[in-house]
């Protein structure tokens, strides 16, 4: 072993979680005390039925027959402890879903879809493609939602599966979460529509200051004010609902040849017409299908408050989902059958400007404006109150951040809502809103952010064959269908190699940016992760100083582990 070196400045960045002091307000738990501890967080429990809690019965007692079983260093009465409770009903987490998936993507990346595959008809099949991975990545989340029903998603499933090395998936899994687990997109659309709405001029730091603003307001309405955040959040879901019901509405009707525009199937004639033949071309656009139905996950990263959680979320997670995928093809076919092709691809303006333009004249592409600022601004409500749950749970698990992670894990201020990990979640947000140049660098984002999910998707999917494999006998409430789940493993294999093969242009749809870019940073945040893993976990070996985990208990009931470097004697 090389010479022992000083760990001051490491633990100066990293202090210990240890201290008493803080607003979280933290009492040490021996581990004679933490089965007592655990026993009272059984009351979060309350609100299920006769099944469910069988169910999460199931789950405890497998996982106390077999530690390898449980997620973390946490146990499951443990990881639920805390918080609001169990507060959200399938009515809830549908809407948590249709929120989340139902952004801004529908009202402008059908234009961009078209343009990168060339035919109308090949758009739609994309569509339809992108319906059947979502609902094929969807069964398998229900597999491991069902077998792990707690809070946290793919940082969950990953340490139920890759427990060594030791913390590295879940490392790996936070550098994602956090660093391009963003709302910046969301946030620069809603100020721009807003802008235009009001007749002024949306300059760079105009929009940036609305954008930065909004981002505040999602954070200080779910963390002071968590009930009343939950209510505009499904409010602002319907809404989202009866703007896309109207579209397709509208459609039908110009498909039935009462209005204006002249032929309303010229589209649907040899449809296929004019169809890349490049896979790189199919792959961007399949991730532009796929980030737009990202979302049927979202009840999976917040099922610690969820009541009735393995019954809840078999029934809004296909609902959700069924819901979304109807919406955005009847939207499609209703944009196909208003304008042309040519049309389309050349607006300039989002296809549903050009919709609402060509079918209700100049005055309601005004109000479009609005019903776009408001599906943003939703989106980015929904999105942060899922995330900031995942970096609770990042915390919860040890993971080192500066000012120790028990603020981050905690509920401060109100004991209700992660406050803190709402704030972790805004600060990368707003350092994208406010760098780098927009009109590059959001599209690439949208790119990077897809692609490393793909990543994480696949070893999550082979993590589902080795626990069928070695562990068959563990209760699962839900089973997907192996051929589903190699189908869907399949797709994510094509969606991770293809990018890299040369589009038809030669320059992608970030240019001046080489195509390749993005996934090699998508690349880059994972080795991000593990490097800093490598950093705070076997970098002390070397300096003299070992990590000692234990666990904690904060004011509001949560649990931590905390994590103490301690020297080598």
């Amino acid at each position: 072993m090389p010479a022992r070196l000083s760990l001051a400045p490491l633990k100066a960045l990293f202090p210990r979680s240890g201290s008493r002091a803080g607003p979280s307000g933290t009492a040490e738990v021996t581990d004679q005390t933490t089965d007592e501890r655990s026993l009272e967080g059984k009351s979060k429990n309350a609100n299920l039925d006769s099944d469910d809690e069988a169910s999460l019965r199931n789950v405890a007692e497998a996982a106390e027959h077999d530690p390898d079983l449980n997620p973390g260093g946490l146990s499951f009465e443990e990881d639920t402890a805390g918080g609001a409770g169990r507060h959200l009903g399938v009515f809830s987490c549908t809407m948590l879903i249709v929120g989340r998936i139902i952004g801004t993507g529908i009202f402008s990346t059908p234009s961009s879809i078209l343009g990168s595959v060339g035919s109308v008809g090949a758009s739609l099949m994309l569509w339809v493609t992108g319906f059947i991975l979502s609902a094929c990545g969807l069964f398998i989340w229900l597999e491991f939602g069902t077998m792990f029903p707690r809070s946290g998603g793919e940082k969950v499933y990953l340490e139920a599966v890759y427990k060594r090395p030791r913390f590295l998936a879940t490392y790996v899994f936070a550098a994602n979460s956090i660093l391009v687990g963003l709302t910046a997109s969301g946030c620069i659309v809603f100020a721009s529509n807003i802008l235009e709405a009001a007749g002024h001029e949306a300059t760079r730091w105009t929009t940036r200051g609305i954008a930065v603003g909004t981002i505040c307001f999602a954070v200080l309405l779910h963390g002071l004010t968590p009930r009343l955040g939950v209510l505009v959040m499904n409010g602002l879901s319907v809404f989202k609902v009866v703007i896309l019901l109207f579209v397709v509405i509208t459609g039908w009707v110009v498909l039935s040849g009462r209005t204006s525009i002249q032929d309303p199937h010229v589209n649907f004639r040899n449809a296929f017409a004019g169809s890349s033949n490049s896979s790189n071309d199919y792959a961007t656009a399949m991730f532009k299908v796929l980030y737009s139905y990202i979302g049927w996950s979202n009840v999976n990263y917040v099922l610690n408050n969820v009541k009735d959680p393995v019954r809840t979320l078999k029934i809004a997670g296909p609902l959700g989902l069924c819901i979304c995928a109807a919406l955005y093809l009847l939207a499609n076919v209703a944009y196909f059958a208003v304008a042309t092709k040519e049309e389309i691809i050349n607006s300039g303006v989002t296809v549903a400007s050009l919709f609402f333009g060509k079918v209700f004249g100049p005055q309601a592409q005004k109000a479009l404006t609005v019903f776009v600022a408001l599906s943003a601004l939703g989106n980015v409500v929904t999105v942060t109150f899922a995330l900031s749950r995942i970096n609770q749970e990042l915390a919860k698990e040890g993971l080192p951040l500066p000012f120790g992670n028990k603020f981050w894990a905690s509920n401060w201020p109100t004991g209700k809502s992660p406050f803190p990990g709402l704030v972790l979640h805004m600060i990368p947000s707003i350092i994208i809103m406010i760098a780098p140049p927009p009109n590059v660098a959001y599209p690439f984002i949208l790119n990077v952010q897809g692609y490393p999910i793909q990543a994480i998707n696949l070893f999550v999917v082979i993590g589902l064959f080795w626990l069928r494999y070695h562990k068959p006998d563990v209760p699962r409430p839900f089973k997907v269908w192996l051929p589903v789940a190699f189908f869907f493993l399949a797709s994510i294999v094509f969606l991770l190699v293809a990018p890299f093969i040369r589009p038809s242009n030669g320059v992608g749809d970030t240019p001046p940016l080489p195509y390749y870019l993005y996934c090699l940073v998508g690349i880059g945040v994972l080795l991000f992760g593990a490097l800093y893993w490598f950093v705070l976990r076997q970098v002390p070996g070397y300096l003299g100083y070992t990590v000692v985990q234990r666990k904690e208990a904060l004011s509001d009931g949560t649990f931590v582990t905390v994590n103490d470097y301690k020297k080598l004697q």
